[in-house]
């Protein structure tokens, strides 16, 4: 005995939290069994177990597992009036004693979260709280909004039937932005898990105003038209929407149908600051449109372009229409009505132009025709004359022979054959 010798330590057990209503389970271990007899009490020292005998007369415990080295016992139903600290006792020389204490855990009643005010306006404070009840031991609360946590101010009270109450109260400021957007109170306690409730959001906020330039989509020129849209949202949202003109009245021609603003023929006394005012039951919101008409584009050049484009295109596409002898087309002139009527003249000088280069070309070839005939003609005659003089004694017998020479000509020519 002296060799080993018996320390506390020899005997060991493990503290316990049950849920209400749960079960408990009670474990007694002996680390070195020298055949000593394990009991197991309850917390007003009378005995449950004593060995796998349980002298207590209570239903609910019941033995789970005996050995030389181990007591288990379990506890159904557990309630909150089974609380306490158990004992396992193991008869040695002196007894041994390990001690386990139950702790019975009360998850609260459900959140309740309560708000000071069902409709909000932006820019207000609000203040809302969550009340978590009769919970054992006392529950932590968390705020949520969105995914932002927000800090809250809890208080806990005791009640006379030692259960606690906590309440949270959360104050904070809205914006528009937060209407729609879930505020959670979240109850943390080690008898429940992500128990929660939650409260969306309904804020009120002044209008949105937007203008938004329908025509023109580039420069507003003099004699131009100009349409303005005006986008307003809100909750609750704008019935109507009020165009204004800065330090000036709107033009009396201008057309306002809703929230569209409509100025026909431009000029440089329209220039200046446009309003659209929009506003419901939180606020008024505006949005501004700054005109400014600029000089009507300069027309000059484009046309004396165009008017030659036309009369060239016209001048090519007449030549088959007078060669075949139908009415000439008359689209050139819805473009540009000069280049329509300066065609035909084009044609006329063009068409006596070839007229004089074809006569001309015509007297030339006759000229030149008649002067080679006349010339041909003349030294056959000088020819034949002296042809007959060079046999002849006098200027008849020369005649003659001229007149005969036909003859020995074509004698000749037979002769070649």
């Amino acid at each position: 005995a002296a060799q080993y010798p018996v320390v506390s330590q020899n005997l060991v057990t493990d503290n316990v939290s049950v849920v209400e209503g749960e079960m408990a389970i009670i474990s007694c271990r002996v680390k070195n069994n020298d055949d000593s007899v394990i009991q197991l009490l309850n917390p007003n020292r009378q005995t449950i177990y004593f060995r796998d005998m349980r002298p207590l007369k209570d239903a609910r415990f019941q033995l789970v597992n005996f050995s030389d080295n181990e007591l288990r016992v379990s506890l159904s139903n557990v309630s909150l009036s089974d609380e306490g600290r158990y004992v396992c006792q193991l008869y040695t020389d002196p007894p041994q004693e390990a001690y386990a204490d139950i702790t019975v855990l009360i998850p609260p009643g459900n959140p309740i979260i309560e708000a000071r005010d069902e409709v909000l306006s932006e820019g207000n404070e609000t203040e809302m709280t969550c009340t978590a009840m009769s919970s054992k031991p006392a529950a932590t609360i968390r705020w949520m909004k969105g995914d932002k946590e927000l800090p809250g101010k809890p208080k806990v009270e005791l009640s006379y039937d030692k259960m606690y109450t906590v309440t949270s109260r959360l104050t904070f400021t809205v914006s528009k932005e937060d209407d729609g957007v879930p505020v959670a109170c979240i109850v943390d306690h080690p008898a429940v898990k992500d128990f929660q409730a939650q409260k969306y959001l309904e804020v009120q906020y002044k209008p949105e105003v937007k203008i938004v330039v329908e025509f023109p989509q580039g420069l507003t020129r003099e004699g131009e038209n100009l349409e303005l849209t005006c986008q307003a949202k809100g909750k609750p949202q704008p019935q109507r929407v009020n165009w204004v003109k800065v330090d000036d009245d709107v033009p009396s021609h201008a057309v306002i149908t809703g929230g569209d603003l409509y100025i026909e023929n431009l000029n440089k006394s329209y220039n200046g600051t446009y309003r659209c005012v929009a506003s419901n039951s939180v606020g008024e919101s505006y949005d501004d449109y700054i005109l400014y008409v600029y000089d009507a584009p300069t027309t000059t050049p484009k046309p004396t372009t165009a008017t030659t484009t036309t009369t060239t295109i016209t001048t090519i596409i007449s030549y088959p229409e007078a060669n075949q002898d139908t009415a000439p087309s008359t689209e050139p002139a819805a473009h540009d009505s000069r280049a329509g009527e300066g065609a035909p003249r084009t044609v006329d000088h063009a068409v006596i132009g070839g007229v004089v280069a074809v006569v001309v070309f015509a007297m030339l070839c006759l000229l030149i025709v008649l002067g080679r005939y006349f010339a041909r003609h003349k030294g056959t005659y000088f020819t034949h004359e002296a042809k007959g003089a060079d046999d002849a004694a006098d200027a008849d017998t020369a005649i003659i022979n001229a007149e005969g020479g036909h003859t020995n000509s074509d004698e000749k020519k037979e002769y070649y054959i």
